[in-house]
């Protein structure tokens, strides 16, 4: 198994430290391979699609237009 190092801020890693039972190198490798996980699923759907990356930065646009109004952020 590969090792990596994580940064925390300092204050976060006074708050882990009160829960030290936690295996904390346990919880980010899970995170992590969600994280992947999902992304590798977004590829998949990605590749299957007809949209051009045009479609998507118009479809981008208008669901920010839509949550601006929403919101009445201008």
């Amino acid at each position: 198994m590969t090792n990596i190092t994580l940064s925390v801020p300092d204050d976060l890693h006074g708050r882990m430290k009160h829960f030290s039972e936690i295996r904390w190198s346990e919880v980010a490798r899970k995170a992590i391979e969600q994280k992947v996980e999902g992304l590798e699923l977004m590829d998949k759907l990605a590749a299957k699609s007809r949209l051009t990356q045009k479609d998507a930065d118009e479809i981008g646009e208008k669901i920010k237009e839509s949550a601006a109004k929403r919101l009445k952020i201008k």
